[in-house]
């Protein structure tokens, strides 16, 4: 195939083009490809995109244009015959995307509700793209266009997002005198959190149910906890509700140091295999998670520092490492109850067997390991990520000594701080109608900060 060249038929002479250098005509040839650009273009709260000129122009020039069935009827009118392509799962966008960018498609603009950037595609987007490939055009979202319609400031609202996720994550969020603005999907209605407000004791809760808002259609409507619960209205799919919590609560955490009776344990409550609260409490702060960080709960028991550090650290992975039967079970019902599923994994097996396929570990807890204490922690130190904390737990004379050993490895090799502490709690109880106290059985906590 002959390709016409512009700059000999603007009146370069033929010869000049010839006479250019060698090295010159070779750099042209290999000069990189321009990476296909990806606008992510929101399209705001209305029946017609609201669009500013940035935004329209891109996605008038772009070659493919791919967005939601009412997305692309959204903007028909503008793209004329431009390809258009419904939104396919995120797995299968990123094939389709590489074989237009192998076809040497150079635009493609993407539709969001919204701002793409506040809990939208954007931040896919972001994980798998590099920044050069991508421009983002924000518009109002639904979460603005909700609290606008109630007079409520955004700064006094916590965001959640239920859409792909299990309602009972709504669980990690409810607590008393909160205002909470809930994406949703089909799982999420009104009446399944109405449900979950009842449950957590924040009965007399409200809910807003803001539907089809920017459309002719809009509704925004407020009902109490109770009266939803019965409510038999199909509200549109289209929809965000917003909860003002209240009532006594006191059904799920509001704050660190869960109490041992409310959870699921393989004994009495508030015993069995479970790290009791004081002693929880003295381990989070001993771990200092971070957003992102991963952490290793091994000998996981019925879940007592797994769930807490879940419940508290939101932007965590977290996963727990158990073996026996009945102890899995528990751990699987406080996952539940307590709403961390989805930052809490449960993994079956022992350790070290069972760290093989787990992400590098950021913060590790071990609070058992069946007679494989010494060989777990050099495992785990060396692997530990570079700042890394261990923090390990005992009650037994045999499992203190294998820890003052490790410690004093510690200081002879001077890779690492450590410190070490006793929890003993003593708590009060009745005899003979009289006050006293009983003692529990101290445990020694070792921390070590990898240097």
């Amino acid at each position: 195939m002959l390709c016409y060249d512009a700059t000999v038929a603007s009146g370069t002479k033929l010869e000049d083009k010839i006479a250019q250098p060698v090295e010159s005509q070779v750099k042209s040839q290999i000069e990189p490809k321009r990476p296909m650009q990806l606008h992510i273009i929101g399209l705001g709260v209305a029946q017609m995109a609201r669009l500013d000129e940035s935004a329209m122009r891109v996605l008038q020039s772009a070659a493919v244009v791919i967005g939601s069935e009412r997305q692309l009827a959204v903007v028909s009118a503008l793209v004329g015959s431009t390809q258009q392509l419904k939104l396919p799962s995120l797995k299968e966008l990123r094939e389709v995307l590489a074989r237009f960018s192998d076809q040497g498609v150079s635009s493609v603009a993407v539709l969001a509700s919204g701002d793409p950037l506040y809990f939208g595609i954007g931040r896919w987007f972001g994980r798998h793209f590099d920044p050069q490939q991508l421009r983002f055009y924000p518009a109002v979202s639904s979460v603005q266009a909700a609290c606008h319609r109630l007079g409520l400031s955004l700064q006094d609202v916590t965001v959640v997002s239920l859409h792909g996720r299990p309602v009972e994550k709504i669980r990690t969020r409810l607590k008393r005198n909160q205002r909470l603005v809930i994406l949703t999907d089909k799982h999420s209605t009104p009446q399944a959190l109405a449900r979950e407000c009842i449950a957590a004791g924040l009965s007399e809760s409200t809910l807003w149910v803001c539907e089809s808002l920017g459309y002719d259609q809009e509704q925004v409507r407020s009902y109490r906890a109770i009266e939803m619960v019965a409510c038999e209205t199909v509200f549109d799919p289209l929809h965000v509700t917003i909860i003002q919590t209240r009532g006594p609560g006191g059904m799920l955490p509001e704050f660190p140091g869960i109490a041992d009776d409310r959870f699921v344990t393989d004994g009495p409550a508030g015993k069995g295999m479970l790290t009791k609260r004081e002693v929880r409490l003295t381990i989070l702060s001993l771990m200092q998670v971070c957003d992102g960080d991963v952490v290793w709960d091994i000998g996981a028991g019925c879940g007592g520092v797994a769930v807490e550090l879940s419940y508290w650290n939101e932007r965590s992975q977290v996963y727990a490492i158990e073996h026996h039967p009945e102890r899995l079970r528990c751990l699987e019902e406080n996952r539940q109850r307590f709403g961390v599923v989805s930052n809490l994994t449960r993994v079956a097996g022992r350790a070290p067997e069972a760290l093989v396929d787990l992400p590098r570990a950021d913060r590790v807890f071990i609070g058992g390991s069946d007679g494989e204490l010494a060989g777990l922690l050099s495992l785990v130190w060396a692997n530990l990520a570079e700042g890394g904390i261990l923090v390990a737990s005992a009650v037994a004379e045999t499992t203190k000594q294998q820890l003052l050993s490790f410690f004093e490895q510690r200081q002879q090799q001077a890779d690492g701080l450590c410190e070490t502490l006793q929890v003993a709690v003593s708590k009060g109880d009745l005899l003979a109608g009289q006050l006293l106290y009983r003692p529990g059985l101290p445990v020694t906590l070792f921390k070590f900060v990898k240097s």
